[in-house]
């Protein structure tokens, strides 16, 4: 999708806007787990895919390599999509790093609910994948009810998982979802 076509229905058809730190889509930050909340609805994904091209920047995600088969396999490769076995006995958060290490830049996006229904607590794979692959996390927002995308500054994870969640949670505070009552 060429830029000008998706900052068009992004910002005028549907008429949402990007708060916070924009300027990470430029060099300075190649890696990053980039962690997308509350993940409610599969309109996320099209709000996500037209905010990479707003911002134009580069985002990776991650699927079960079954789904990167054939024309859907290479569609999904071309936007940004890296297959990972998930029958294997080996560490989802060593091989997801890897991905990191095996490339000059990935920017992995996820949503660390891991669903699109409610949820009390996130999974925890996306932290020990940033730290493992000693990268920072980056969050942005899915408020469909203010229609925007607050984009974080980078967080680099400490020692303190409890504190580090805490902090991250506060972030996403009030943001409201497509569906609320899952947010």
């Amino acid at each position: 999708m060429v830029r000008w076509l998706a900052k068009f229905i992004y910002f005028k058809v549907l008429g949402w806007k990007v708060v916070g730190n924009t300027n990470f889509s430029r060099d300075e930050i190649k890696k990053a787990v980039i962690i997308a909340a509350p993940h409610t609805s599969w309109h996320d994904f099209y709000i996500g895919v037209l905010l990479r091209k707003v911002l134009g920047i580069k985002t990776n995600f991650i699927g079960k390599k079954e789904l990167f088969i054939g024309p859907l396999g290479w569609y999904l490769k071309a936007i940004g999509g890296a297959p990972i076995n998930r029958q294997t006995k080996e560490n989802k958060v060593e091989a997801i790093a890897k991905l990191f290490e095996d490339r000059e830049e990935f920017r992995m996006t996820l949503a660390p609910e891991g669903t699109r229904k409610k949820v009390e607590e996130w999974r925890t794979g996306f932290y020990y994948i940033a730290k493992a692959a000693k990268v920072p996390i980056l969050m942005f927002t899915l408020d469909f009810e203010n229609k925007q995308n607050k984009i974080s500054e980078p967080f680099y994870p400490t020692d303190d998982i409890e504190a580090d969640f805490i902090f991250m949670r506060n972030f996403y505070k009030g943001v409201k979802g497509k569906v609320p009552e899952y947010s």
